[in-house]
């Protein structure tokens, strides 16, 4: 049997197409999947779309449609996105499938009649774009904390989840707990600034607005986003009150919520909470990873410096954009995006280092072997570091996977290449083919450098799952698991295709100029 590995992301809300930041955390938790399903994982990786709110009801009357008709344009549009990015998901979720409405409303019963939710009156500052209220002392300069916009005072029935009821038992299994929340800074923050003063009980249902899944027992209110949201995770699995499906209790709980910082709290009270009065286990780690900043500034359609991913895949291609946003944004601090950062990356790693690495390669196998792989094994003292690099590095890469270290594992498979240029470098391929006695240690040099290629796009697989899969073929090799990584995966008299440029460089000021982007 096969260990389980649940991931997901955050659902991703129906107002509007997600830009590059948004797109981050799927293309992060399809690195982390993949990498799982490589090492032998049975894994469960959902995303998908939140659906229902006032802001939706909004769109679509701006758009003069449905509400309906809105959030299936928009989620359509989502799901072709995160198809672009290549991401393998198991499953795509949507919050108006019609069984997810339905179980929303029995846990909303279930909480009500085991008197976790109340009826009562609500009266706040509200933001809509957020779906959030506030307390005045939240506010920042008179606006929405989390977004700055402009929040209006809202008075209206409502029923109320105690949260209160279960802090000291969230807060006791946090610090219990460490692996829960990560970054460790985060865990710091929910602590001390959320739960040590005191939990206000939740709104969960709204009367200003309709479109939403109706609480069952009250005709006036719908279920409002959080009870709504957050238990997709369970849902989709096959939760219901009563008989769970085989699915659900092979994969739950979860074993990485990935979301983003500025919804951290949402997941790590809210949701535990709500699990704690389902009496089920909760996931066992939410990691909430940072942002990708515009020229260190955060995105929004009011600066109008928001980039979406599709537009740079058409312009880089789709592994240079997932190498971007896997390689350049830290574990626990924003990532920026540039045009000029951007293009660098492309130039300096992806096209210097592994593109050329790759085409001389399989170039000097040609010129020199038409392309047949022997090995002799004649061997010599150099040739010892760059095997102990490739060999050693399957360990290092799965130590800074499983802290979900993700760039970091990225640049130990791109140690892998650089080191193998250096090797180039000292055995001078060029020098041994004009000797007639040293034809064999070249076959050995250039065996070495297939192999460690092959190791690296084995590991780089994850990552950047094309350019990967472009190596093999180059390679013309089927032998592409992680235990075949012990220097002795190509089989003698293999022979090579034709090299093809992985990568371009790219005349950065042209480029610049091309995409109108100032310098």
């Amino acid at each position: 049997m096969k260990e389980k590995f649940y991931i997901s992301t955050a659902i991703a809300y129906t107002s509007a197409k997600p830009h590059i930041g948004n797109t981050y955390e799927i293309v992060l938790a399809d690195a982390i999947a993949r990498y799982k399903r490589l090492m032998g994982y049975d894994v469960y990786f959902q995303t998908g779309t939140d659906e229902h709110g006032q802001k939706i009801e909004l769109k679509a009357k701006e758009k003069g449609v449905t509400p309906q008709e809105y959030v299936d344009t928009i989620a359509k549009e989502i799901q072709e996105l995160w198809d672009v990015m290549n991401t393998s998901y198991d499953k795509f979720v949507r919050t108006t499938d019609k069984k997810h409405e339905e179980i929303v409303a029995k846990i909303f019963k279930k909480l009500y009649d085991q008197g976790d939710i109340y009826k009562g009156e609500y009266s706040g500052l509200y933001c809509t774009p957020c779906e959030s209220f506030w307390t005045e002392t939240q506010l920042v300069d008179g606006k929405c904390p989390d977004c700055g916009r402009e929040v209006t005072i809202e008075n209206e029935e409502a029923y109320f989840f105690k949260l209160d009821k279960y802090a000291k038992r969230l807060e006791e299994y946090i610090l219990s707990h460490d692996a829960f929340i990560k970054p460790e800074a985060r865990k710091n923050e929910i602590i001390n600034n959320f739960i040590k003063p005191g939990l206000q009980d939740l709104c969960v249902s709204r009367t200003s607005f309709k479109w939403g899944v109706p609480v069952s027992f009250d005709d006036n209110h719908v279920i409002y986003v959080w009870i709504d949201a957050l238990s997709n995770y369970i849902t989709f699995l096959g939760y219901d009150l009563k008989e769970q499906t085989e699915e659900f209790k092979k994969y739950w709980p979860a074993d990485i919520h990935l979301i983003g910082k500025d919804i951290l709290r949402f997941h790590t009270i809210y949701w535990p909470i709500m699990l704690m009065a389902l009496e089920l286990p909760l996931p066992k780690q939410i990691f909430g990873h940072p942002w990708i900043l515009f020229n260190a500034d955060k995105m929004s359609k009011s600066k109008g410096n928001i980039v979406y991913a599709d537009d740079l895949v058409r312009e880089f291609g789709v592994d240079a954009v997932r190498y971007y946003m896997l390689h350049e944004i830290p574990y626990a601090s924003d990532g920026v995006f540039t045009y000029e950062l951007f293009i660098e990356r492309i130039n300096s790693d992806l096209a210097n280092i592994l593109g050329n690495l790759v085409n001389r390669t399989i170039s000097m196998s040609k010129k020199y072997f038409d392309g047949v792989v022997t090995n002799p094994h004649v061997c010599e003292e150099i040739d010892e570091e760059i095997k102990t690099i490739v060999l050693e590095t399957p360990k290092k890469v799965e130590e800074k996977m499983n802290d979900l270290r993700v760039a970091d594992a990225i640049d130990l498979i791109f140690d892998i290449f650089r080191r193998s240029n250096k090797y180039i470098d000292e055995t001078m391929p060029w020098i041994l083919a004009k000797e007639e006695e040293k034809q064999d240690r070249l076959r050995t040099v250039l065996y070495n450098l297939l192999e460690s290629i092959r190791s690296g796009a084995i590991l780089l697989e994850a990552y950047l799952p094309d350019t990967a899969q472009r190596i093999f073929q180059q390679l013309n090799i089927e032998n592409k698991g992680i235990n075949s990584i012990d220097f002795n995966g190509i089989p003698d008299g293999l022979v090579l295709n034709d090299p093809e440029p992985l990568f371009i460089r790219i005349d950065k000021d042209k480029k610049l100029e091309e995409l109108g982007v100032k310098k």
